[in-house]
């Protein structure tokens, strides 16, 4: 019997009502012959109103409380999603992450998965039950709830859809499938059919909110299929698997905007061997993922040290860097909070000179300002003023003739 996975979102389980159409949905794939496994994310708003609930109580919760309060929410889904189904006639149980197996490293907020251990949740296909799993969670070593960081309901369904050898895992969102471009502010933008996972990586890392990153990832390592589509019709949706173009050329996959980064610059800093190392880990050891890394010419033995990092993270980051700077002999820090981060995505940019330049071209007509640029073979992000995301956006998807759908 085929398995199926199916991971709903905040939106698409936001109320009773659409919980319900949830239920349906799930009882036609189990009556066309599919053992299912279904994953749920919080209702709605859950987690952001635990979040500030949190915070009105102080500005830094205690990591291991937070993440039992904040696991709440997906528990909350799972048990009245297998309320609607057992009343449907179609038997289901729920499971948390650490029942369904689920084990994660010890850092609570951002956990990572270490290892899944199914066999609960096989023997309840076996047997032949609709399985529930409350997504964003597992049990860490040290046999703590844990959670895997914002979209990681997207991660634990992946991540069981590897365990089990599902013949695919559907994402349901509230949008129908990975765009060239956030339709809802370029207006040409069109959906694209099959996407690969190193494309869909790139997006995900540049800001596209279709799929955590992470989750991508699971799914290239261990060959998972994707299926991105709407929770609302049965239409298609984007299939993100591995893909071979037989013809050589430029695919542009997507361009992604990304206005919840920060700039940091580190002024005078010390140009010698192992300074950057020290910088760097002193940020890891707070959790924080840098992202853009510029290094100025040295000028007097020192030099000028700039990186990006999420908005987020502020916080952590600033009170890591007021200590770091007197450290290692830097004059002093500035924080920018006012940037956006534009990339262009797409197969084949390595072996095609001039990409990188009309993507310049294109926002010089516009006189926006690039601040910092970073290029991999499939990919070119610029830093500029979050003034001009939008208009940055619509200027470079038609310069590459993404309103034009593809045939």
């Amino acid at each position: 019997m085929p398995t199926l996975v199916m991971k709903f979102g905040g939106t698409s389980v936001g109320s009773v009502e659409r919980l319900e159409a949830v239920a349906d949905r799930v009882v036609r794939a189990r009556e066309a012959g599919n053992g299912v496994i279904v994953v749920v994310s919080a209702m709605g708003d859950t987690t952001d109103e635990l979040l500030a609930m949190a915070s009105q109580i102080t500005d830094l919760p205690d990591p291991r409380e937070l993440d039992m309060l904040l696991t709440a929410g997906e528990r909350i889904s799972m048990s009245l999603l297998g309320i609607a189904l057992n009343a449907r006639g179609c038997r289901a149980a729920s499971y948390t992450g650490s029942q369904a197996g689920i084990i994660t490293d010890t850092r609570h907020g951002a956990a990572k998965i270490t290892e899944i251990r199914p066999k609960r949740i096989v023997e309840a296909l076996d047997a032949g039950t609709v399985v529930i799993l409350a997504g964003f969670q597992g049990l860490s070593s040290d046999y703590e709830i844990t959670t895997l960081g914002r979209g990681g309901s997207d991660l634990t369904a992946v991540a069981m859809a590897g365990a089990v050898g599902a013949d695919v895992c559907e994402i349901y969102t509230d949008v129908d499938g990975v765009f060239t471009a956030d339709p809802r502010i370029v207006t040409g933008a069109h959906k694209v059919d099959t996407i690969g996972y190193d494309e869909m990586l790139e997006l995900a890392a540049a800001g596209a909110k279709v799929l955590q990153t992470r989750s991508v990832e699971m799914a290239r390592r261990h060959g998972v299929k994707i299926h991105v589509r709407s929770a609302f019709h049965d239409d298609d949706g984007t299939w993100v698997r591995e893909r071979s173009d037989a013809m050589e050329g430029v695919l542009i996959s997507g361009i992604a905007l990304e206005a919840e980064e920060a700039k940091v610059t580190i002024d005078d800093v010390p140009d010698r061997p192992g300074v950057a190392a020290r910088v760097f880990k002193a940020i890891a050891a707070e959790g924080v993922n840098v992202d853009m890394i510029v290094q100025n010419v040295s000028h007097e033995d020192t030099t000028d040290l700039s990186f990006t990092a999420p908005r987020a993270d502020l916080q952590r980051l600033r009170s890591a860097l007021e200590s770091l700077t007197a450290e290692i002999g830097a004059e002093r820090f500035t924080i920018d909070d006012d940037i956006a981060k534009l990339s262009l995505v797409g197969a084949g940019m390595k072996s095609h000179p001039g990409v990188a330049a009309d993507m310049f071209d294109a926002l010089a007509t516009e006189s926006i300002n690039i601040e910092m640029i970073s290029t991999s073979p499939i990919r070119v992000s610029c830093v500029i003023r979050r003034a001009d995301g939008d208009r940055a956006l619509r200027v470079v998807h038609q310069r590459f003739g993404l309103d034009t759908p593809l045939g």
